[in-house]
């Protein structure tokens, strides 16, 4: 548009509209195809899961980037407050994970950051916070300072989770962001809650950041070889139960016979 009044007009009344509407759309289509997947679920530590009514204070949780449609799909209602970039393609992505039941809270630890902490502190404290550390850019599977910094700071712990599908769809974006092919498996671990101390040095930073990431690492491989194999683990339970559901965690991921 040429006209800068029509372009501003358009931005402000149009644009936000025709993102709300696409995002429902695309929002239902997700979840349709997303409740086609045998989705499973384990966990190695004691109250690790927002999806159960034992989980009984806030954590963060966190998941590679290229993973993230399968606990966005999975976790309807269970209280979590996802953190979302700043770039224009997170307005679609705040609107698509808004309709699955998440909050949003809008930052990344290079921008934004403390409004969105203020935000989270100020609206939806009594939440689990959930991020990509990864993300929004890269690099892939390279886990950021950041959500160290931020456990620090709000004083909950840090609960990894690992994620797989078997043979999944991948784009060529610099996470090759992974779909689930229609009635294939999808597997997620949660790995144990890890508390950070507060006032970390750049040393004690630095190896925090490289302890989880490692944990990432290892459960995130389990996971997607849990997809690949399909083999059943120790009482395992459906990823798509109802939020705060009583029901047992696992206390072994080991495969039964």
């Amino acid at each position: 548009m040429k006209n800068p009044s029509m372009r501003i007009w358009f931005q402000k009344s149009i644009q936000p509209k025709a993102i709300r509407l696409l995002s429902t759309g695309l929002g239902l289509f997700l979840q349709a195809w997303m409740r086609s997947v045998d989705a499973r679920i384990a966990d190695y530590g004691t109250n690790a899961d927002a999806a159960l009514r034992e989980f009984n204070r806030p954590a963060l949780y966190i998941m590679w980037h290229e993973y993230i449609l399968l606990p966005a799909t999975s976790r309807k209602g269970s209280d979590l407050t996802l953190l979302v970039g700043l770039h224009r393609d997170a307005d679609w992505f705040s609107e698509v994970v808004e309709n699955f039941g998440f909050k949003t809270v809008r930052g990344s630890s290079s921008r934004g950051g403390i409004k969105a902490i203020l935000q989270y502190k100020r609206e939806h404290q009594q939440t689990s916070l959930v991020l990509t550390p990864d993300g929004p850019r890269g690099p892939r599977r390279v886990l950021s300072p950041g959500c160290i910094q931020l456990a620090s700071l709000l004083r909950i712990p840090v609960i990894p989770i690992g994620c797989g599908f078997n043979a999944p769809f991948r784009n060529g974006s610099w996470d090759h962001f992974a779909v689930p092919r229609f009635g294939s498996r999808g597997r997620m671990i949660l790995g144990p809650a890890i508390d950070i101390p507060r006032k970390l040095n750049e040393d004690q930073l630095e190896a925090y950041r490289m302890h989880v990431e490692t944990i990432m690492h290892t459960i995130n491989a389990e996971a997607e070889g849990w997809a690949m194999d399909g083999l059943p683990r120790a009482r395992e339970r459906p990823l798509h139960a109802a939020p705060h559901a009583s029901q047992e965690r696992v206390s072994s991921l080991g495969v039964t016979s």
